[in-house]
Parts: C-alpha cells; structure tokens; sequence
C-alpha cells in the first residue's frame, strides 16, 4: 500500500554555506540534543523561536487586560509633553500606541536591601518585579528607538560583596525580551560620599563606592544615534597637537595612527564614563519642596545625565518617556530640548514638587556645564606597607579600637 500523500511535503531544499568549523559544531550541537541531523536540529530551533515569539506576545495581551489606561491620570500638561500620576504600566499597556517612542530614558528604583522612601525592590525579587515593565517598553518603543536605565548597586546585608540583581537584570532584558546591550555607560558622581561607611571608613576593606550603571538597549543592534551632538572639548595635549601638527606613525600597541587624526571635527568623542557630580542642593525645584513641606525626591539624577541621551539618541520632536518619573528631572529636560516626553510617578507627592520645575515658567537647563574632572592616578600616594598591613580576615571584624569602643559601658551625664 503506498504512503499517503503529506499534507505538507518537505520539497524545499535551502542551501546554508558553513565552513568546515561550523558544520562540524553544528553537528555536534544537533547530536548532542539526540537529532539525526543538522536539517532537524534547525528545525527545532525555528520552532523555539517561534514559541518564544508567542509566550511574547500572549504575555504583552495578558497585561494589556491588567494594566488599563484608567491607571494614570492626567496631572500637569506642557507644550511638549506631559505628567501622569499613576502606574505606568496603564500607559504603557493602556494609553501608548505600540512602537511609538523613541528613548525611555528612565532610573527606575533601585534593588536595595534597606528600604528607602521611594518604595525600591527587594534585590532578590527584583527581576520579577520588573517583568511587566521590561514588556511594556518592548511594545512601545520603535524599533529605532533605545531603552536607557540607569541603575545603582547593592550590597549584600551585612556582608562587604554586592548583589549581582542590576547585572541579572541586563541578562533578562536582553534574552527574555529580545533587546540588545548597545553599549554600557558608567555614571561617576565626583562628589560621592564615601560609602558603604562599615566597609569603606571603619573596617577599610573596600573603596568608595561612587558608580551608577547606565544601560542602553534597544529592541534592534541598530538604533538611531549620532556621537557628534554629545562631543566633550579635546584636551589640552589634543589641542597642542591640532595647532601644532602631527606626523602619522605606527604605535608600539599596533595602531596605526594616520594624518586623520590630526583633524578638528569640533571635539572629541566621550567616554562611557560620565562624570558629572549630583550636588544641586538649592534652586526652583527644593525651594518649593521646603516652602510647601513636600518630600524632596531622594535620588534625582542631575540633568546632564538625561541631555546626554536625549541629544545623542533622539530629535527634536521625538517621544521621550520616563516612566519612574520621580520630580520629572526628564521631563524639563526634554522640554528644553524641544522634545514630546512624557512622565509618569506614583506619589502625588512627588509630583506636587515637580511642578516648580513648570510652573510658572520651565525651569531652563543650567548654562555651568561644571568644572572638568580629574582621576586621580591609583596608588598615587607614598606608603610604607609594613607599617600599614593587610587586614588577614578580610574584615569579618571590625578593628580592635572599634570593637573595644562598643562593649564600654555607656555613662550617663551627670
């Protein structure tokens, strides 16, 4: 008896060139998981991609149904842009068009182990927590568009090591979700006060810890972007060179430096580390937080730190949306610069002080760009080791000066 006629025959032939290394890791990956060949074993992969793309979209549905607009609610409105007061994820399942904003540029809150007044995660639960979210800016963000988070450290409870959630956090955004890590900026705040104190001032088993990490992703390994509108001065040195000329060589390490180099293009291009000290303690914004005794917002970040993006990733009239907007700090930006934004907070608190930074007039973008920063070089200074041992436990004890200070009895004054 013939074999009946499939309804969908295999009659199509795809030709895949490899080199003899690929095949032969291609054929290893295939037995390894028990297929008879390499055309199975690319078929199950077609067909994992396709259930992952599905568990996607089905999870976006699903939150879409539990995350209604009714959520936020209009609270202040610009000519660019506007503030919500409410949940975000209503605006970004609920009231925003998918694939309709062009930066995210956002510090949600950070995963400390000592709860802070913003309502910040637990470290270990973090990553769940930021499960809806992590779908909502999948669906509204364009595929040109980029993701920015910028997001603080932890240490673990009563132990000098970090937590590893921030970094747990970029590995589920990128394969859960399907972003791609651009690149990795590192936010330094100069004026940073010596922290964790236990670790750092008391038991002097680890340094000050004075970097924030800014991811940026974006749904494509392509997004528009253009390193020319965010170019720092040149040095002095680079200046010298410039006026002065330059004769094209090879470098010890390789590189060869040719004539170009020697060209002005206006400034040169910055770092991934961003240096820029969050010291504003007076202006608009406090001020009104003082004279209403309104909370002010424990962890703004200064305004340089959204310019930045928003001018290197982003035009003029372009949507920008912070959804842990906090005192808006995005927002005034991006109306300074011209583009749409919009905020969205959960503390009616919070909000009522960020209103200063509207009302009556926008707060306008400080002209002081801040004086340049310096590094200094490590081990910079002289030390006799001998007189200055290693702590051989590692810290696990506080010094004996310290220890013997907290068992002496307590004297009442007299």
């Amino acid at each position: 008896m013939a074999r009946p006629r499939a309804e969908n025959p295999r009659t199509k032939f795809t030709n895949i060139r490899l080199t003899e290394e690929e095949r032969a890791a291609f054929e290893e990956a295939a037995a390894t998981r028990g297929y008879k060949n390499v055309s199975e074993y690319i078929r199950f992969l077609h067909s994992e991609h396709l259930g992952k793309e599905s568990s996607r979209t089905s999870a976006i549905e699903t939150n879409a149904r539990a995350y209604p607009k009714s959520l936020v609610k209009p609270f202040l409105t610009t000519d660019n842009g506007e503030i919500l007061w409410g949940d975000s994820r209503g605006y970004l399942f609920g009231k925003a068009k998918p694939n309709s904003v062009d930066l995210i540029m956002t510090s949600p809150p950070f995963g400390l182990v000592r709860k802070k007044s913003y309502g910040n995660e637990d470290a270990d639960q973090y990553c769940d927590w930021f499960r809806p979210f992590a779908e909502g800016f999948h669906r509204v963000l364009k595929d040109s568009g980029s993701l920015v988070i910028d997001i603080g450290g932890a240490w673990k409870p009563g132990h000098p090591t970090r937590s590893l959630y921030h970094f747990k956090l970029l590995v589920m955004l990128v394969e859960e979700y399907g972003f791609h890590l651009c690149q990795e900026h590192y936010w330094w705040n100069p004026s940073k006060l010596p922290t964790p104190a236990e670790w750092v001032n008391v038991r002097r088993v680890r340094v000050k810890d004075a970097v924030n990490t800014v991811w940026w992703l974006a749904k494509t390994p392509y997004p528009k972007a253009n390193n020319k509108r965010i170019l720092q001065p040149y040095s002095k040195s680079m200046e010298h060179l410039l006026k002065n000329g330059y004769t094209a060589k090879l470098r010890p390490s390789g590189h060869d430096i040719s004539d170009k180099f020697s060209k002005d293009n206006g400034g040169s291009v910055p770092p991934n580390l961003l240096a820029i000290a969050n010291t504003e303690s007076n202006g608009r914004y406090q001020d009104q937080c003082r004279a209403e005794n309104i909370a002010i917002h424990p962890a703004r970040f200064p305004t340089q730190l959204p310019e930045y993006f928003i001018r290197f990733l982003t035009d003029p009239g372009d949507l920008v949306v912070d959804p842990f907007g906090g005192s808006c700090v995005t927002g005034v930006v991006a109306e300074n610069l011209r583009r749409r934004w919009v905020c969205c907070e959960l503390s009616e608190e919070y909000l009522l002080g960020a209103k200063a930074r509207f009302v009556p007039t926008v707060q306008p973008l400080p002209k002081e760009r801040g004086v340049p920063y310096e590094i200094a070089s490590p081990c910079a200074r002289p030390v006799d080791e001998e007189a200055v041992p290693l702590f051989e436990d590692g810290g696990a004890q506080r010094p004996a000066s310290m220890r013997k200070k907290a068992t002496e009895p307590k004297v009442a004054a007299e």
